[in-house]
């Protein structure tokens, strides 16, 4: 117990004196949600990571889909570092940077506003953003708290609170540059962590090969495979379309959260871009990769304490019942590595809604008169707010992880994604298909959570997506478009001529 709460108690003060050194960052609406725009290549990847993955991922998703699909799982972590990470920042990456900072906007709602030329536009995507960023939020705590339950026998309530108190703290202090470095000390711990954790679960079963054996002897309990064995270690599982389902949400899902975009908003040159794009990617590799692989082995640690009263399966006890039976330095050192996963996405989430809400729907619509400082003040009093809020949710959560989180990125992704995506390489969206677009990522998931006409929130989340990838266009071709001076204007970003260096171009 010592060995971990001092483990913790380090953690805790390298996360406040970051806060504290990037004050000076924090003094301008800029610097306190972008940086300055003048983030490095491994700080940016970084962020980008550990704000991609969580307790979500490594406690509800790779229990709940390792439990379900066996070690086929991997694929979706595999999916997660080719379309969520090194796709996102080759299609995404250069294009964000380059189009934001001509609009001068620092919010995806912000994106919208001045992109489509419309202040309703601007006024809607904050309330989206606001409204379904909160239950992911309170399923992060969720994740989290089972782990601190396992390893101290602190109740939940106290372990929500405390990892609120100190994700406050220093993102309130230092704003985007805070959490960016801090997203790079816990990326580190993440990596090391994940590693040694695989390494001493499969230990314990006999090493890998043994492992893989004992979970190809398991009968499937998915109908479609009618009991047969050896379902758990086949290429694409017992259940590949639901299995793609997950990969398309948790994958595609990235390119439209104002979280995982706004990174990109931050970047400072292109150096910064071919470097991000290559450590993101090996990140997402070993992280998500690693989790769901782990998660994979979840039915070899079968056990009454992973069932409820009725007998069905508690997939958020799967992982913490997998650990539980690893020394207490391993322990500790999973706690930390949960604990910077979840602070990561926490600060990153906080920190878009309370900038989202004062500078898209506050400032001059609720409160005329907001200099620079009111704003900063004003992002900061909102962190607060938030944080609060979703410790409120997270003290009584209504459902699974995995379904909270599908929830949010499916109404999220489903309403930005194709219009954040198609407008930022083609003149022709309008402002009709952009108001479709937000109509179906949020009528598909909001109404399947009352109709469950799709079974799962998952896949319910993944259809949202690919409906608004074809509703965009086709409600384009159809309705008004928009000015095609503006655009032209808007599009000369990308034609504006620059000098570079022959080690960066052969071009003469």
């Amino acid at each position: 117990m010592a060995v971990k709460l001092i483990l913790l108690v380090i953690f805790f003060a390298v996360m406040v004196s970051v806060g504290l050194y990037s004050r000076r960052h924090a003094t301008s609406v800029d610097g306190f949600v972008l940086g300055g725009r003048s983030v490095g290549p491994w700080l940016t990847a970084f962020a980008y990571g550990t704000s991609y993955f969580s307790a979500v991922v490594f406690v509800g998703y790779a229990g709940q889909f390792g439990w379900k699909y066996g070690m086929a799982s991997t694929w979706i972590g595999l999916g997660n570092a080719v379309i969520g990470s090194l796709l996102a920042w080759v299609v995404l990456g250069r294009r964000t940077k380059v189009m934001t900072q001509r609009l001068n906007s620092k919010t995806m709602p912000d994106f919208f506003g001045e992109r489509y030329e419309s202040k309703a536009l601007k006024i809607a995507a904050s309330v989206i953003v606001f409204v379904f960023l909160i239950p992911y939020t309170a399923s992060v705590y969720n994740g989290l708290s089972r782990l601190f339950g396992m390893a101290f026998n602190i109740p939940y309530t106290y372990c929500v609170i405390g990892m609120a108190v100190f994700t406050g703290v220093y993102v309130i202090l230092g704003g985007y540059m805070a959490t960016a470095i801090n997203d790079f000390i816990q990326g580190i711990i993440m990596l090391i962590g994940i590693c040694a954790v695989i390494g001493a679960v499969l230990s314990g079963q006999g090493g890998l090969i043994a492992a893989i054996r004992k979970m190809a002897e398991m009968p499937s309990d998915i109908p479609v495979t009618m009991g047969q064995p050896g379902a758990f270690t086949s290429f694409l599982g017992p259940d590949p379309l639901n299995l793609l389902g997950v990969v398309i949400l948790t994958s595609l899902g990235t390119w439209g959260l104002p979280q995982m975009v706004g990174k990109f908003y931050a970047i400072k040159d292109e150096k910064s871009i071919n470097t991000g794009t290559v450590i993101s990617t090996f990140f997402a590799v070993i992280i998500s990769g690693g989790c769901y692989f782990l998660g994979g082995f979840g039915r070899l640690f079968d056990n009454e304490t992973i069932y409820d009263e009725t007998g069905a399966v508690i997939f958020d006890g799967i992982i913490p019942f997998m650990l539980s039976t690893l020394p207490d330095i391993l322990i500790g050192v999973v706690v930390v590595l949960v604990l910077s996963a979840s602070m990561s996405t926490l600060a990153s989430l906080v920190l878009t809604s309370s900038s989202t809400l004062t500078l898209d729907l506050l400032k001059d619509n609720v409160m005329k008169e907001m200099d620079e400082k009111k704003q900063v003040k004003t992002m900061q009093v909102l962190v607060v707010f938030f944080i609060v809020l979703s410790v409120v949710i997270a003290l009584d959560p209504p459902t699974f992880i995995a379904q909270l989180m599908g929830i949010s990125w499916g109404a999220l992704a489903g309403a930005f994604l194709a219009p954040f995506m198609y407008g930022l390489y083609w003149k022709g969206v309008t402002r009709a298909a952009v108001w479709a677009s937000f109509a179906a990522g949020v009528g598909i998931t909001v109404s399947n959570m009352f109709l469950h006409y799709i079974a799962s929130p998952i896949n319910a989340g993944a259809v949202a997506m690919i409906a608004g990838l074809i509703v965009v266009p086709v409600v384009s071709v159809v309705t008004p478009k928009m000015d095609r001076a503006k655009m032209d204007e808007i599009f000369m970003c990308y034609e504006e001529k620059v000098t570079i260096s022959k080690k960066r171009s052969l071009e003469e």
